[in-house]
């Protein structure tokens, strides 16, 4: 027969502490949740430790937490870890509790590191923590402008640019600067002297090539019968003006005021006697008796054409060097040179728009890429690339696409490049854009670089810069508008945001104006606007007082003492009509009528330098292209009153020049295109005709605003007046 115990209540409590016991140090069979260390009295607050992302030399911490979760005091031996991890704090000796342990890492070079870190504690279990640190390349920060430095912040984690102390030697970006240091953040020097010996040269200096010289400016005269001529050593005197040079009012076959042996006398002039001025399609005047005859007139003769509709070719602007060489531009394809002989094509440059500067093509980006480049003008070899993909990839990271806006001269060593491209997450369809204005040396290095933004252009109507101008001072205004239509070429609507900036990129004012963009013309501290009325002043973007325009100004001219808008039609007159405005009052000076003209008179004209008579100055000309009731003329018309100077007819053509630029001795005239001229770019897309006619002493003018007012490929600089 079995007995049964019984176990009191002091033998119940006993039962319940060894169990207890027994499931804490695992003994009973159920499976409890996981814990660090759980099997010992040692434990760590993680197995496992990522460090943060680190640098070269920079040190990331974390923090572990160790535990004693006995009742006695534990010693510890601990494994010893080598650079780049490092542990402080670790107990050797630890009461019940936990302890703070910092572990860091330090890494010498990039790439990835492991360690593992063993505690042990005699009768009180081990533990191990596995370490892991990555070490990364400092990121490139952006190429930083002159007299900056741009270094990478890892406490910021991005890039930081500083200006470089004042004193520090740096690269003007213009060899006509020397001994240039960084002063409050621009690199400055002292301008280089040039001095060739010769009195009879104008020494300049360029800014891509140093030192060079020029023909000094004609020696004046009198103004009577003593012409200026010009010694190499002592420089401008004065000498007897040829016989038979007129110097009175009086020009008539039977009386004439004229120069005789250095003084001006009143003669009955021979048979033979130039009484009239030549002009390009007609030779001079001979007296006759009392009679002025003069020979019959002919048609202006090109010596070179070139049909771009004959190779299919998308060709619709052009170019004139100092040479006479010719540059012809299409949008959508190469440019392409000529050394102004008897073929046109010499070769092809990577660039859809062009334009000169320093003596070379500066040609924009072929394929779509953000790039401006500055070459040759007959090789087409570069000088220099810039790319701002390369160069501020903070600015393009994420851009769907990147490509030229517009150019802009500034000086000649200051170049605009304006930047535009399809936000971040858009497609080529969207009409939304961001702008980035960037401004150049003469060597292709960056003085500055922004991005744009204001709320017309955060409008997504496809905000474009349809103007682009700067003035003598090197100051840049840019106006911007919303397009009215999808795709090129773009037709700009209202308003106009017109912005304006120091020569080195500084903001300077902005304002909305109500007129639509277009493109920009300054003289004398006044900013013109094409489809604008209204003058305003560049110091501030403010009208002019009391001053509007009865027409919109269009693509206007301007010399050292008159504006000139373009040709326009008058329609009480019934007349198309070509006016001038004094400066700097603005007030009506003289207006050409072309009387019997049916017209259109063209838009675009050119100032330019022509003699009239021999021996005397020469005068500042408007040539320009309209429809008299027999075809296409080319004529001239002073600058100074308005009078008629020559009318020369153009043969084969149907329509007055669409476009037309100067060179020495000669006019090119483009035409057949078969797409818009107001639109941007200006007749994309066409097939145009291309002629060149050599009209010998025909010069472009030294005047503020010469004419280089057209289209795209044009500097747009308010030049000063030279040689005065």
């Amino acid at each position: 027969m079995a007995r049964t115990r019984t176990v009191g209540s002091g033998g119940l409590t006993a039962l319940a502490m060894a169990l207890a016991a027994f499931l804490a140090f695992g003994g009973g069979c159920r499976e409890q949740p996981p814990l660090t260390g759980a099997r010992s009295l040692l434990r760590v607050s993680q197995e496992s430790v990522e460090f943060p992302a680190s640098y070269p030399q920079v040190e990331r911490q974390v923090e572990l937490r160790v535990m004693n979760a006995g009742r006695t005091t534990l010693d510890v031996e601990w494994t010893q870890l080598t650079p780049p991890f490092a542990a402080v704090g670790l107990p050797t000796r630890m009461d019940p509790g936990e302890v703070p342990v910092r572990l860091t890492y330090k890494p010498e070079a990039t790439g990835v590191r492991t360690a593992t870190l063993v505690g042990r504690a005699p009768g009180g279990g081990e533990v191990r923590v596995e370490l892991r640190g990555q070490a990364n390349p400092l990121p490139d920060c952006p190429t930083p402008v002159a007299c900056h430095a741009s270094t990478f912040d890892v406490a910021a984690e991005g890039c930081v640019e500083t200006q470089l102390p004042d004193g520090t030697a740096c690269d003007p970006g213009n060899a006509c600067i020397q001994d240039a240091a960084c002063a409050a953040g621009r690199c400055k020097g002292k301008e280089r002297v040039c001095d060739d010996g010769d009195a009879c040269t104008t020494d300049v200096c360029n800014p891509l090539d140093g030192c060079t010289s020029v023909p000094a400016p004609p020696c004046p005269g009198d103004g009577r019968c003593q012409v200026g001529v010009c010694d190499p050593k002592v420089g401008c005197t004065l000498a007897k003006a040829p016989d038979g040079t007129f110097c009175g009012p009086e020009r008539g076959c039977d009386a004439a005021d004229v120069c005789l042996d250095g003084m001006c006398q009143r003669r009955d002039p021979p048979d033979g006697f130039q009484c009239a001025p030549a002009s390009p399609c007609q030779g001079p005047g001979r007296c006759r008796g009392s009679v002025c005859e003069r020979p019959t007139a002919t048609a202006l003769a090109p010596d070179w054409t070139y049909d771009a509709a004959s190779n299919g070719e998308a060709l619709h602007d052009l170019l004139v060097g100092p040479t006479g060489d010719v540059t012809l531009v299409g949008f959508f394809v190469p440019a392409l040179l000529d050394a102004a002989g008897p073929v046109p094509v010499r070769a092809r440059v990577a660039g859809r728009r062009c334009m000169l500067w320093n003596d070379r093509l500066l040609c924009m980006d072929l394929p779509l890429s953000g790039q401006v480049s500055l070459l040759d003008r007959v090789t087409g070899s570069p000088r220099w690339t810039f790319d701002l993909t390369t160069v501020r990839p903070d600015f393009t990271q994420g851009l769907t696409t990147l490509f030229m806006a517009r150019l802009g001269v500034m000086q000649p060593d200051r170049l605009a490049a304006l930047f535009e491209a399809y936000p971040a997450g858009t497609s080529r369809d969207t009409l939304c854009r961001e702008y980035f204005l960037v401004v150049l040396d003469a060597f292709g290095g960056m003085v500055s670089a922004q991005a744009l933004k204001d709320p017309l252009l955060a409008e997504c109507n496809h905000p474009h810069p349809y103007g682009v101008a700067s003035d003598v001072a090197g100051d840049l205004y840019v106006a911007f508008g919303p397009t009215q239509n999808v795709g090129a070429p773009l037709y700009p609507g209202a308003p106009t945001l017109l912005m304006a900036f120091s020569q080195d990129g500084v903001p300077r004012w902005r304002k909305t104006e109500a007129f639509a963009a277009g493109e920009l013309a300054i003289v004398n501290g006044l900013l013109l606007n094409e489809r604008s009325t209204q003058a305003l002043r560049t110091r501030d973007g403010q009208p002019v007082a009391s001053r509007t325009f009865p027409r919109e100004l269009g693509r206007a001219l301007a010399t050292s003492t008159h504006l000139i808008p373009s040709p326009s039609e008058d329609d009480t007159a019934n007349e198309w009509r070509l006016e001038g405005y004094a400066l700097p009052d603005l007030a009506p000076s003289w207006t050409h009528g072309f009387r019997g003209w049916p017209g259109p008179v063209a838009p675009e004209a050119r100032l330019a330098s022509w003699t009239t008579w021999p021996g005397q100055p020469p005068e500042t000309v408007v040539v320009g292209t309209g429809m008299d009731a027999q075809g296409p003329v080319l004529f001239a018309v002073s600058a100074k009153d308005g009078s008629e100077v020559f009318q020369c007819r153009v043969p084969h053509a149907a329509t007055p020049a669409q476009f037309l630029e100067l060179g020495p001795d000669s006019v090119v005239l483009m035409d057949n295109a078969t797409t818009c001229g107001e639109c941007d770019p200006p007749y994309a897309y066409s097939q145009a005709r291309f002629r060149r006619f050599p009209i010998p002493g025909l010069k472009p003018a030294e005047e503020p605003w010469p004419g280089t007012f057209g289209g795209p490929g044009h500097d747009h600089h308010e030049d000063p007046v030279r040689g005065r």
